[in-house]
């Protein structure tokens, strides 16, 4: 099995900073892109930033420019930094990982977790 858990989520005032960090752990043989989803309440999940193998990255529209996505591959980890936060980024964040889990499959399995909250509001 896969779990991944979400970390950094919190209270922060408009214009400021958080890190969000989740880990991917259990039956791992690979993992190839990874990826931040958010969702607020009465609204739909929204890719927010996703990141390859290679590390190529991609963002929404409303995140460009504020925040970045990192992984490191040793680890199994993936990272949303999140500048100039606004209030409308409220919402719960939540990582998501394409996982290959042995050598005899080349198949990738998305999973994902249960999400970290963050608020924006002074």
């Amino acid at each position: 099995q896969v779990q991944l858990v979400e970390s950094g989520g919190g209270l922060v005032q408009p214009g400021g900073s958080l890190r969000l960090s989740c880990v991917v752990s259990g039956s791992i043989y690979s993992i190839n892109d990874m990826a931040w989803y958010r969702q607020a309440p009465g609204t739909q999940r929204e890719l927010v930033a996703v990141i390859s193998s290679g590390g190529r990255t991609n963002y929404a529209d409303s995140v460009k420019g504020r925040f970045t996505i990192s992984r490191d591959n040793a680890k199994n980890s993936v990272y949303l930094q999140m500048n100039s936060l606004k209030p409308e980024d409220a919402a719960v964040y939540s990582c998501d990982a394409g996982v290959r889990s042995n050598a005899k499959s080349d198949r990738f399995d998305r999973y994902w977790g249960k999400g970290t909250q963050v608020t924006v509001s002074s």
